[in-house]
């Protein structure tokens, strides 16, 4: 588990962008079997999470159509709500950072840190940008 201090400024990037912190699994739960589309960001420490998720993320929520819901939980900390989400990623294995996207509780796409790492913060607002207009 990451110390408080550490993390609490990576989680308020996304928190103050409008994100709803998942910090139990009835709220993972609640989260994913919303109506309409619910975006989950799987947060992290790691360097691809500050370089390229967390602003490629940000920059893409400037995008006229968007996820009906942002919700986020922080590997290494929200240990119980992260293990709930990943449950419903499978077959993807885990996964920090990472990002998915569900709609009416079904998984329509997720971008692992594979995905993430080596690509700057415009590639992958743009790819969540072209994700958001198929799905949401």
């Amino acid at each position: 588990m990451y110390p408080p201090e550490l993390v609490a400024p990576k989680k308020t990037e996304l928190t103050e962008a409008g994100f709803s912190e998942l910090l139990t699994v009835d709220a993972v739960d609640s989260a994913i079997a919303a109506n309409g589309s619910t975006l989950v960001v799987i947060n992290s420490v790691c360097g691809c999470a500050a370089s390229s998720m967390r602003p490629g993320v940000l920059t893409a929520l400037k995008h006229d159509k968007l996820p009906a819901n942002l919700t986020t939980a922080f590997a290494g900390v929200d240990t119980e709500a992260v293990e709930r989400v990943r449950k419903f990623l499978l077959p993807y294995p885990p996964s920090s950072p990472s990002i998915a996207l569900f709609k009416d509780g079904r998984l329509m796409h997720m971008v692992e840190r594979h995905h993430i790492e080596g690509r700057n913060a415009e590639m992958i607002s743009e790819h969540l940008k072209m994700v958001f207009d198929e799905h949401c």
